[in-house]
């Protein structure tokens, strides 16, 4: 973390004790601080960005139900894929540091090991739905699908039996994260909206790239329904 010099520091730290209230300008969505009678957008005091969320509206009784699942799943796994897309991210600085393949196959192999066990017991519990779900957030959350984890850290072969073998149970390891085409997987990350601005989930960037804004606008703020 980069120092600036004590006044860059103080200063926002005056302000903010010399402030009132704070107002938010309906039409161009930037909020203000009412600081003795002069109003400062929050951003030009470099203040932590807060997404406006739209408030939540539906349609009737059973599609409310079927968020409220959603959310009680996706809140549920969303730390495994967390934890998975941090193990890659480490896997794959230590791998850039070794020179030799024998040691990078040895090193690759003692981390599916540990992924594995560190994994399992928790998957086992885990219903079809919320395996589903998993898949498609460990896509969102390393940008690469589980199938091509899985035939990475092992083989082509043993990736293909793994995805046949979650295909019995209605599950695609090579399922993404496509909140742009893909109605549920919209509901999916506006959960982790809310729940990163409440602090129940701890924020990880997405690797796939979209514009929840734009998103919100399709899904919810027209009438466009998904084929």
């Amino acid at each position: 973390m980069n120092f600036l010099k004590s006044i860059f520091i103080f200063f926002p730290l005056m302000l903010l004790a010399q402030t009132n209230e704070i107002v938010k300008d309906s039409v161009v969505d930037v909020e203000y601080l009412i600081i003795e009678g002069d109003s400062v957008p929050r951003t030009s005091i470099g203040l932590e960005e807060v997404k406006l969320l739209h408030k939540l509206k539906f349609d009737n009784k059973k599609e409310r139900i079927r968020y409220l699942i959603l959310r009680k799943k996706t809140i549920k796994v969303y730390p495994y894929a967390k934890l998975a897309a941090e193990r890659l991210d480490s896997m794959n600085k230590r791998l850039v540091q070794l020179k030799k393949n024998r040691q990078k196959k040895r090193y690759t192999k003692k981390v599916q090991k540990y992924i594995e066990g560190e994994f399992s017991d928790e998957l086992k519990k885990m219903t079809r739905t919320e395996g589903q779900i998993l898949v498609k957030l460990i896509h969102r959350q390393t940008g690469t699908t589980a199938f091509d984890l899985v035939k990475e850290l092992r083989n082509g072969w043993r990736a293909f039996w793994y995805n046949t073998t979650a295909s019995m149970f209605d599950i695609s390891l090579k399922r993404e994260f496509d909140p742009e085409n893909v109605k549920e997987d919209y509901l999916i990350e506006d959960i982790l909206q809310r729940n990163f601005q409440s602090g129940r989930l701890e924020y990880q960037k997405s690797a796939v790239e979209f514009d929840f804004y734009d998103l919100t606008e399709k899904w919810v703020n027209t009438d466009h329904k998904p084929d």
